[in-house]
């Protein structure tokens, strides 16, 4: 367990995902003539080692560990609002209920709703340390998670800006 940071973020910024790789390449910043682009360019191809699949794949282990929270998440509440049509079909023709065609939209679209953010919470949620399984709700890995992802676009964003 990591030291919690004194002040919001700052943790979460300097640490590494569990399966990062251990090099990052920097794009060169600098704006070259035309004539030296080619020949850095050129260079620049020879000189860059390729990434091997093992290091930008997620490990196995937290792979499966993040599917089994998306079936869970994403599953059941997409499981009922499928339930909801036939359901409300059989209460429409076996009883004398009228059931407002509005009530069966909104119950339907807010399961389904429920399984996409199921999906993202259940990536979110699991352990991204193949060593560390986790909590069962995973509260405290989708705080960290979201806040490594968060921190992963901005630096993405200010890296395109700063070009």
């Amino acid at each position: 367990m990591s030291p919690e940071p004194t002040q919001k973020g700052e943790s979460v910024a300097k640490e590494r995902l569990p399966f990062e790789p251990k090099t990052s390449r920097k794009k060169n910043r600098s704006t070259p003539s035309s004539s030296s682009r080619k020949s850095k360019s050129s260079q620049g191809s020879q000189k860059r080692t390729p990434i091997r699949q093992e290091d930008r794949a997620i490990p196995e282990v937290v792979s499966k560990r993040m599917i089994k929270r998306m079936a869970l998440l994403s599953g059941v509440p997409t499981a009922l609002g499928v339930l909801t049509f036939a359901i409300s079909y059989w209460i429409l023709t076996q009883t004398e209920f009228d059931l407002p065609h509005i009530a069966v939209v909104l119950v339907s679209m807010g399961f389904f709703g429920l399984g996409v953010l199921g999906l993202s919470y259940g990536v979110l949620s699991a352990s991204w340390d193949e060593n560390r399984v986790g909590t069962l709700l995973g509260w405290q890995d989708f705080t960290q998670n979201l806040g490594r992802t968060i921190a992963a676009w901005r630096s993405i964003k200010q890296d395109k800006y700063s070009e």
